[in-house]
């Protein structure tokens, strides 16, 4: 395989600028959004036409392979402006990244759609009984980000053989694939009442007794079966979801620090002679909500740079170390924006509680963020004891 060049800062500009040139519109319907649980078919046509759900997805595909900064800077900006329509290109991007590993006449039928998306969740009591030519597939997988406007599902699943005992590997693990479906074959349940990213339409699907082809399956041990030789699939979408759901969280913090400093300049609390902007506790506390933000903004995107330019190099790898630093970088940034949030939340008073009023929905928003995988405070607890030489859960790094 050869290595391809990857895209000029022109046009890794020119993809954050159609990203920038939809925030208007996006934001317009966050409502509508909020309300309908579902990311609108207006704005469906609009992020298709952009092509901002192909972000990951390998040139030979149509997609445009873009770097990881690119990447994370579409996710953020559009999350300045609704959190949920950032976690579902953000997620579905991570997904896309499957046509590496798929036999180029597959991924064509799974990607060629234009308007080709690709949704997955886990599936903890979902089972794949290993058949000729492939498998039967049963299970319900929840989580599934993007799932009501996804062409394609992907179903995690614990291969048997068949006579029911697990299949392993060398290493004495059970072997794990992703089973690629059509959405319309899969029945959906709707389970997302949730606080917040409403809109992600976060809902459950099911399989029963399912025939999947193995050509149809993928590993996500991403470097078993990668047929691309760019240097954007030496890295797993775990990764990419470490990378873009911080970019939600930041995006969120964004807007809510831009939306308080507007209640700040114009509100006189209750009980009080002086507008906030005055109050020294409140002055003090937005410069450091600024400062903690984008200092854990330049942390996540200095380490995510110094990774791409190691990983992009000739023999370049991810290592354990890059694994290691994108965790801590990602989960430190989600949580200093949820500092942030807080803050602009709780600083702003009664005002705030207000669903007419953005900071409202920054807050739900940022909270629902936090309880994610990529914002467990355990992963601290990983990336240190890494970091004192112990022996760290690898599981989810």
């Amino acid at each position: 395989m050869v290595a391809r060049v990857f895209s000029s800062p022109e046009i890794c500009s020119d993809i954050v600028e159609r990203a920038r040139a939809l925030v208007p519109r996006v934001a317009s319907l966050a409502l509508e959004i909020e309300r309908g649980r579902r990311l609108p078919a207006s704005l469906l046509d609009a992020l298709h036409e952009a092509r901002l759900f192909r972000l990951l997805l390998p040139r030979s595909q149509d997609g445009l392979e873009t770097d990881p900064i690119t990447f994370f800077h579409v996710i953020e900006t559009i999350a300045t402006a609704d959190a949920s329509s950032a976690w579902c290109l953000s997620q579905a991007g991570g997904c896309a990244m499957a046509a590496a590993y798929l036999d180029p006449a597959v991924a064509r039928r799974v990607f060629g759609d234009p308007r080709a998306v690709l949704a997955w969740g886990p599936g903890p009591h979902a089972r794949a009984l290993a058949v000729e030519g492939g498998y039967r597939v049963s299970g319900a997988w929840a989580f599934a980000s993007g799932g009501r406007h996804a062409t394609w599902v992907g179903a995690q699943c614990p291969i048997f053989e068949a006579d029911g005992k697990p299949r392993l590997n060398a290493e004495g693990r059970q072997i794990e694939r992703t089973m690629l479906v059509p959405g319309s074959e899969v029945e959906w349940t709707d389970i997302w009442s949730v606080v917040g990213l409403r809109g992600t339409a976060s809902d459950q699907f099911a399989l029963t007794d399912h025939f999947v082809r193995h050509d149809h399956s993928i590993t996500r041990e991403f470097q078993n079966e990668c047929r691309e030789a760019g240097p954007l699939y030496r890295m797993p979408a775990l990764a990419f979801y470490e990378l873009g759901f911080a970019g939600v969280a930041l995006g969120i913090a964004r807007a809510a620090l831009d939306a308080f400093i507007d209640v700040a300049r114009n509100k006189v609390p209750r009980g009080m002679k002086i507008a906030l902007r005055d109050n020294a506790v409140v002055q003090s506390g937005a410069a450091q909500a600024e400062a903690h933000t984008r200092a854990a903004r330049g942390f996540l995107l200095q380490s995510m740079q110094q990774i791409w330019d190691e990983v992009s190099q000739p023999a370049g790898a991810l290592t354990l170390d890059h694994r290691m630093r994108l965790r801590l970088a990602s989960t430190h940034a989600i949580h200093m924006a949820r500092d942030a949030v807080d803050f602009a939340y709780n600083a702003s008073g009664a005002t705030a509680i207000f669903e007419s009023h953005p900071l409202e929905r920054r807050f739900r928003d940022m909270h629902t963020v936090t309880q994610q995988l990529q914002g467990r405070a355990a992963n601290f607890e990983t990336v240190g004891a890494y970091l004192l030489g112990g022996e760290p859960d690898l599981k989810f790094v």
